[in-house]
């Protein structure tokens, strides 16, 4: 099929690098024309593994970047809109959703084959019939249903393994005004037959993501505060209670050769520093505040917002309790991305953590295998960056590990010729505690 993406971020690019790979031709759009001319040079505006390959292998072919919208509408079959939709506090901005609908219905004006018009972006139900439909209505003269049709597929990518996702999906929502929007969609996803596909109205395909993403906050905040009850009682490490937990049948299987096989959703079952990245944090808040607006508070919801927002803190209380101040100590930060293998800083619990730590006159370094540059744009200056692991680790009093990076196994190893030895404070519980002299960490 001929397919147009509109918005090139993480879902858009990524969505159409996939699209092209699995036989289809797609166009992306993007109103900045530096990304568009990246884009068109194989190069990959955003860290996600697999993408530069992608773009290597279908740019020029089955695959390009344009800011003419008029055109990618004219020239495709289907138009999917994955640009940003930001949450203020109390609704999410669909400035740029609303903008993309209007300029892909005033093409439509001069379009006379039916056209399928798909939202991809996460939006609150009831978006994309009550404010997609009738802007494209409004913008091309036509009504939906007749000349156009309207549908809404959410996205299930996690940064970092987002090709991956794609590329391997657990199932595919469809979700439609009507069959002739959901049939032009099975066409998209027709190569993936064998995942479980779900047909659907629009409005429950929007709910469906933002559900999603709460159980999965919902876990991990439940796990924050059984470890902050571990820390509490002394002689418990929550590490231990949710091995013990894992083991349950609901989450392990044994597999006929007798291997247990943990389920991939431990991986949330898991203590930590907090939650960011760009979609748990803006869902379970525009989800929680929907649902006020429509006269249910979302009490459970709201606990688990507010046990993320104060779980970055309980690194500095244990950085507090080891040492009398905070005073030009000599702090190096591991992991500045929300999460490792992206670039991503949106809402990560680094930068509380480092604003805090500057706040009470310590002296930062920070590292991150990737993540510097956009790191430098939402941090306190006053930090320093290292370039490396080693030189990150030279002259420091204590050690925040913050992000999963898999080069962070080494620091056992580089530590272990330091005397004294700095305080190590584990954010993840990705280390065991004996390969360290001096370990402390989340439900500890």
């Amino acid at each position: 099929m001929r397919i147009s993406v509109i918005g090139t971020g993480y879902v858009g690019l990524v969505s159409g690098a996939c699209f092209a790979e699995i036989g289809h031709d797609c166009v992306c759009v993007d109103v900045d024309a530096s990304k568009v001319e990246r884009i068109n040079r194989g190069i990959a505006p955003i860290h996600e593994n697999g993408l530069d390959a992608l773009l290597a292998k279908h740019v020029g072919k089955r695959l390009v970047a344009t800011s003419d919208l008029r055109r990618a509408v004219i020239d495709s079959e289907i138009t999917f809109i994955a640009v940003g939709t930001p949450f203020d506090g109390q609704l999410i901005d669909l400035t740029f959703v609303r903008e993309a609908a209007r300029q892909i219905g005033v093409a439509l004006r001069d379009k006379d084959q039916y056209h399928v018009v798909v939202v991809k972006s996460t939006v609150v139900p009831g978006t994309t019939d009550d404010v997609v439909r009738p802007t494209l209505e409004e913008a091309s003269g036509k009504t939906a249903g007749v000349g156009f049709g309207v549908g809404m597929n959410p996205e299930f990518l996690t940064e970092g393994v987002a090709i991956d996702d794609f590329m391997q999906p657990d199932r595919v929502v469809l979700g439609g005004m009507d069959a002739r929007s959901i049939e032009a969609q099975r066409r998209v996803y027709a190569p993936f037959a064998q995942t479980p596909q779900l047909e659907t109205n629009n409005k429950t395909a929007e709910m469906i993501k933002y559900v999603s993403n709460s159980v999965l906050a919902t876990l991990i905040s439940f796990s924050n505060e059984m470890g902050n009850l571990c820390s509490a009682l002394g002689g418990v490490d929550v590490a231990d209670v949710m091995r013990g937990v894992h083991a349950a049948r609901y989450f392990t299987s044994t597999l006929e050769n007798g291997r247990r096989v943990k389920a991939p959703i431990t991986s949330f079952l898991w203590a930590g520093c907090g939650y960011g990245g760009s979609c748990l944090p803006k869902d379970t808040k525009a989800l929680s505040a929907h649902g006020a607006a429509h006269g249910h508070p979302m009490p459970l919801l709201d606990a688990v917002i507010q046990t993320n927002v104060q779980q970055p803190a309980r690194m500095i209380g244990l950085l507090e309790r080891n040492f009398p101040s905070l005073e030009n100590l000599r702090v190096t930060v591991l992991g500045l991305a929300f999460k490792e293998d992206t670039d991503d800083m949106r809402e990560s619990p680094a930068i509380p953590i480092v604003q805090q730590l500057v706040e009470r006159g310590a002296r930062v370094v920070a590292y991150d295998p990737i993540a510097r540059e956009t790191a430098r744009a939402v941090l306190p200056k006053e930090i320093r960056f290292a370039d490396n692991l080693a030189s990150a680790l030279a002259d420091c009093d204590a050690v925040l590990l913050i992000t999963r990076w898999d080069e962070f196994k080494q620091v056992p190893d580089l530590l272990a010729r330091r005397a004294p030895a700095p305080l190590f404070i584990d954010g993840r519980r990705f280390i065991e505690p004996q390969r360290l002299p001096r370990y402390a960490g989340i439900g500890r």
